[in-house]
């Protein structure tokens, strides 16, 4: 009997890419204090890197708990500007905000992914790419953001790099997947290693 495949995230974009890759799965957000446990990570002097990481692992075991027996996906994305780290704006004003902070600078989003089955970790990984934003004016800023509308707020870095927030980046170092938050093929070659049956 081939095992359930759970994704441990509500992410659109992680689900469209699993769906594209021709997985059968179930999404299930996973219920954590995300901001207590990255606070906990950076004052054992952990980075944005080991944030990412240890999120993706308890999100995969907190829904794995819920259903035993099954693979679960967990995923999270962080985004380092040096030593700061950044998260989904709140609003358009915090997205303005937080365009002005990264512009013209290099920043780094760390991707990482999980599986767990039960109480047992099988499996974790995490990558990253590294992003220079132009030094472009407000009304390129603003233009960017009415086409964008809302779902630049589902994105840590306030922009989308598959859509129109393209037009403000200079340079784009990494794996495409990486930067969409998900680390497809690295994932891909964990479910053949560890549940190929999720892949029949």
């Amino acid at each position: 009997m081939v095992p359930m495949l759970i994704l441990a995230s509500q992410s659109a974009t992680r689900k469209a890419l699993l769906q594209q890759a021709g997985l059968v799965f179930s999404c299930q957000p996973a219920s954590i204090d995300e901001r207590s446990l990255e606070e906990a990570v950076i004052a054992a002097g952990g980075d944005g890197r080991d944030v990412a990481q240890h999120l993706s692992k308890r999100k995969a075991a907190a829904v794995a708990a819920d259903h035993p027996g099954a693979i679960v996906i967990g995923a999270d994305q962080t985004l380092s500007l040096g030593t700061e780290l950044l998260h989904k704006p709140a609003d358009r004003t915090a997205a303005v905000t937080q365009l002005d902070h990264l512009r013209g600078k290099t920043h780094r989003l760390h991707a990482a992914v999980a599986l767990v089955r039960d109480d047992v970790l099988l499996w974790s990984g995490v990558e990253t790419a590294e992003l220079t934003l132009r030094d472009f004016t407000a009304q390129e800023r603003d233009d960017v953001l009415a086409r964008e509308g809302d779902a630049i707020l589902s994105s840590v870095g306030g922009y989308r790099l598959e859509g129109p927030s393209i037009r403000l980046f200079e340079t784009v170092t990494g794996d495409y997947f990486t930067i969409l938050g998900l680390p497809l093929l690295p994932l891909l070659a964990a479910l053949r290693s560890f549940a190929p049956e999720t892949l029949t």
